[in-house]
């Protein structure tokens, strides 16, 4: 009897407030989210994809007879329409947990460790320090082994790393950029909205 090759992780564009996001999913659940998800960096992002899960991302396709509703591209289905119907709740407004499947098949050892315990611990609206998040994973004193933890986070925004600052209060670093951070922040009331 020979294994059925799984399928490949299916992908698709979305627009946010933040800009476009690149989700990606594999049947086990989401595997990466990509932010500024636009020309090389969607090419370099599912190069990356193919290389570490050994089989090419395809674009979602939308169900039989039923077009895509927007500009969006394909109508995901299974774990990236989940995804993508969680997102769309966060971008708008709603302050529950992003509680869709993971794959953690992007991160591993020390790195997923700490992403797992960001994402189980800190809820919505709420920040934790470098500092705190290595003291929670057994780990005191590797606050700098957290930072590099939260930027090799395949899963930004859904594995929240926008809620780990400085223990001096300052908002610290962001893959995304500082002003998707401080946006995201904002949207979750941590940080007053922008002005303008």
């Amino acid at each position: 009897m020979t294994d059925t090759p799984a399928r490949p992780p299916a992908w698709t564009l979305r627009e946010t407030p933040i800009g476009p996001l690149l989700l990606a999913a594999t049947e086990k659940g989401l595997v990466n989210v990509v932010f500024h998800a636009e020309g090389r960096t969607v090419d370099r992002a599912l190069a990356r994809l193919s290389a570490r899960l050994g089989a090419e991302p395809e674009p979602a396709e939308s169900p039989p007879a039923q077009p895509p509703p927007d500009e969006q591209g394909p109508v995901p289905t299974g774990h990236l329409a989940a995804a993508v119907a969680a997102l769309d709740r966060y971008f708008g407004g709603s302050p529950g947990p992003l509680t869709v499947p993971l794959d953690w098949s992007l991160s591993g050892g020390f790195n997923e460790r700490v992403l797992r315990a960001l994402a189980a611990q800190v809820p919505y609206g709420a920040t934790v320090g470098y500092e705190d998040l290595a003291r929670r994973v057994g780990e005191p004193g590797a606050a700098r082994a957290v930072g590099v933890a939260m930027g090799s986070n395949p899963l930004p925004v859904v594995v929240p790393c926008h809620r780990v600052l400085e223990s001096s209060g300052g908002i610290g670093g962001f893959g995304g950029g500082l002003e998707t951070k401080r946006a995201l922040l904002a949207l979750e009331g941590v940080l007053p909205q922008p002005l303008f």
